[in-house]
């Protein structure tokens, strides 16, 4: 059996790139970001950072990817690795695999969401777990859910952002922002929706609490619906928005709130202070995630 030799990790956002080279321990050699122009531009840079690096430390044996999206993410797709939908100009129809076939490497591809859900499985906050459930709350919200170590999926990937949570409208007359539906989760309680509804960030409003627990009851929706659909041996929550002071808090008391005491387990501590919580890898959580996903696309080959 081969050996496995240096991983190629790529996490791909909407605004920059993070490219690492890295041992088959997770020890990163090399790294450098990028912005992420159209692919005629990115996938140039970012062939020429692997090609130096490699020339430099090794031979790439194998690639995981982390990418946002809209993207195909199922290995048995003729499209794997291919962007759909994607709203970014010019990057659907793009693919992965073209872009580094050259290398002659098998590459594993999963969403950012998902990569970091693992990266946290694998190094963060969600050490320990067997069933790991990672949200975002940010410009958009997405979860990835991580079964010893790989991500979960049906015919694609989880759009946990577009569960449609019940509301009061005398509450929260507020009609939402997703193009799709309105008032789903990420059409009211992304960072985007909290700035058209109040004008500013959610932790420029530590002072006014009912803004707070209403975004907290929106997430919480959502964390309590995680629980019952896939029961996690822990939540984390990460994202621009859930750094605003107390929503961390009040979401654990609004999905205990929420369950009722239904769920009886040792994982789900009284206050789920141990059950919810916070990223432990904060910016690295998705590129530790592609270097796994390196790991996932060799030991597969």
């Amino acid at each position: 059996m081969a050996t496995q030799g240096l991983i190629g990790a790529v996490e791909a956002g909407g605004t920059k790139f993070v490219l690492a080279l890295a041992k088959a321990d997770g020890e990163v050699i090399a790294r450098t970001r990028l912005p992420t122009n159209t692919p005629a531009e990115t996938w140039p840079a970012m062939n020429n950072f692997f090609t130096q690096s490699s020339a430099k430390h090794g031979p790439i044996t194998a690639f995981g990817v982390a990418s946002f999206g809209p993207i195909d993410i199922d290995p048995a797709s003729a499209n794997y690795g291919t962007f759909t939908t994607t709203p970014k100009p010019g990057w659907s129809g793009a693919r992965f695999h073209d872009a580094l076939a050259h290398f002659n490497a098998p590459i594993m591809v999963d969403t950012d969401v998902n990569g970091a859900a693992i990266g946290e499985w694998q190094a963060g906050a969600g050490q320990g777990c067997r069933t790991l459930a990672y949200t975002t709350i940010g410009t958009g919200v997405g979860t990835g859910v991580v079964r010893d170590g790989r991500s979960l999926m049906g015919i694609s990937h989880f759009e946990s952002g577009h569960i449609v949570p019940p509301r009061n409208h005398i509450n929260d007359p507020f009609q939402g922002i997703c193009p799709y539906h309105g008032n789903c989760i990420e059409g009211l309680a992304s960072g985007p929706a909290i700035e058209r509804r109040w004008g500013r960030s959610l932790d420029q409003l530590v002072n006014e609490p009912a803004a707070i627990a209403l975004i907290a009851d929106y997430v919480a929706h959502l964390a309590s619906t995680l629980v019952l659909l896939h029961m996690p041996d822990r939540l984390i929550f990460g994202g621009g928005v859930m750094k605003a002071p107390g929503l961390i808090a009040a979401v654990r008391k609004a999905t205990a709130a929420k369950l009722n005491g239904y769920v009886q387990h040792p994982r789900l501590d009284p206050r789920l202070e141990k059950y919810i919580v916070t990223p432990g890898l904060g910016d690295d959580a998705g590129i530790t995630g592609a270097i796994e996903l390196g790991r996932q696309a060799f030991a597969r080959a």
